[in-house]
C-alpha cells in the first residue's frame, strides 16, 4: 500500500515525543532562532559543562551581576581593611608627651611594651603609616589596646587625629580634628586588656594616593575618669579601600 504524504494538521499534538525521535533528529539548523526561550529550559538545564569555552563573555554579563557574596571567599575584594600599630612603633610627643617606651615583665606570660599616660593632662603620642594604594583616602576609625595597673573602674578616653604628606609636601603642616573615641572602663582587675569601641570617622587632612600618614594618639583626660595612668598598648586602624589590589 503506498505512503501517504503526513501532514503537520494530521500529527496530533502529543503524538511525537522526546522517545520517538532520533538522538540526531533535531538539529541546530532545524530550530528557529527564537525558539529555544528561558521558559522552555528546565531550571537545572544549562549546566557548566554544556557551555563552550567562551559561551559567556564579559559583555555578556550586566554590570551589577557578579557581587562579594557570588565570588569564591578566598578571593580579595575591595572593602574595609585593618591595619595594627603596636606602641612600640609609636613615640612621644616632644611637647605635653607622654612617658618614653617602656618594657614590663609581669607574672604570667607576655612582657608588656607600652606607653603610659598621665590621668593628670592630655598627653601625646605619634606614629606613622604608608596606606596602601587600593586606600580610597577617605576617613579612618580606631580602637584602642590598652591596660591600667591599678583596681580603679574609671574610663579613659583616647582620640585621633592624622595628616598625610605627598612628595615635596611641607610636613610643618598641623593634623587634621582629633576625633575621641568612646570612653572605655577598666574592669578593675590590674592589667586587664582594656578594647575601645570603634570610633567615629576621623578625616585626615592631605589623604592621597602615595602619601605618609602621620597620626597623634592622645589620652582626652577631660572625657574620662580613670585615676590611674593608661598604657596604651596598640592602635587598630579600619580603613576603606576600593581596588582589589595596589596594581
Amino acid at each position: 500500500m503506498p505512503l501517504t504524504q503526513i501532514k503537520t494538521s494530521g500529527v496530533a499534538a502529543d503524538a511525537v515525543t522526546a522517545a520517538k525521535l532520533a538522538s540526531d533528529a533535531v538539529v541546530t539548523a532545524s530550530i528557529v532562532d527564537d525558539a529555544v526561550t528561558a521558559a522552555k529550559l528546565a531550571d537545572d538545564a544549562v549546566t557548566a559543562a554544556k557551555l563552550a569555552d567562551d559561551a559567556v563573555v564579559t559583555a555578556s554579563i550586566v554590570d551589577d551581576a557578579v557581587t562579594s557574596d557570588k565570588v569564591s571567599s578566598d578571593i580579595k575584594v575591595a572593602g574595609l581593611e585593618t591595619i595594627y600599630v603596636p606602641a612600640a612603633a609609636m613615640y612621644p610627643n616632644s611637647t605635653a608627651g607622654c612617658a618614653d617606651l617602656e618594657q614590663v615583665e609581669l607574672s604570667n606570660g607576655p612582657e608588656l611594651k607600652c606607653l603610659d599616660f598621665d590621668a593628670s593632662s592630655d598627653e601625646n603620642a605619634q606614629f606613622t603609616v604608608a596606606f596602601p594604594k587600593s586606600w580610597n583616602e577617605g576617613t579612618v576609625t580606631f580602637q584602642a589596646f590598652f591596660t591600667v595597673t591599678g583596681t580603679n573602674t574609671g574610663t579613659v578616653a583616647w582620640g585621633l587625629s592624622g595628616v598625610s604628606f605627598a612628595d615635596n609636601a611641607d610636613i610643618n603642616t598641623a593634623f587634621g580634628t582629633n576625633v575621641v573615641a568612646t570612653a572605655k572602663a577598666h574592669s578593675g582587675t590590674s592589667n586587664d586588656m582594656n578594647v575601645t569601641a570603634v570610633s567615629g570617622a576621623v578625616t585626615i587632612t592631605g589623604a592621597a594616593v602615595d602619601t605618609q600618614t602621620y597620626f597623634q594618639v592622645m589620652r582626652d583626660v577631660s572625657a574620662d575618669s580613670q585615676t590611674g595612668d593608661a598604657r596604651l598598648l596598640g592602635i587598630k586602624l579600619f580603613f576603606t579601600t576600593n581596588a582589589s589590589n595596589d596594581a
